[in-house]
């Protein structure tokens, strides 16, 4: 348990930032998970959409510390490269 005022602070910052970083994790996991919905339904209009509506999400998620750079891109590849797949 912290002891200092400093430390308590510190674990309140923490704690509030973790709620943010929560917050941020799940609105990218449902932005993916649209797309992965409209992958599995086979349909490529709708998942040209998702995706594009997904895209921005993950790279800000990226921005915000949420995600490691390099995973946000690896994402963003590999879902695109499926949604292309699909169009095609």
């Amino acid at each position: 348990m912290a002891n200092t005022p400093s430390a308590k602070k510190a674990a309140r910052k923490i704690e509030r930032r973790t709620a943010v970083n929560k917050n941020r994790r799940s609105r990218l996991r449902t932005f993916v998970r649209k797309v992965e919905d409209a992958l599995a339904s086979g349909d490529a209009t709708a998942a040209s959409v998702a995706f594009k509506a997904a895209e921005p999400e993950i790279q800000r998620a990226a921005q915000k510390g949420v995600l490691h750079k390099n995973t946000a891109s690896r994402k963003v590849s590999r879902l695109a490269q499926r949604v292309a797949k699909l169009s095609a």
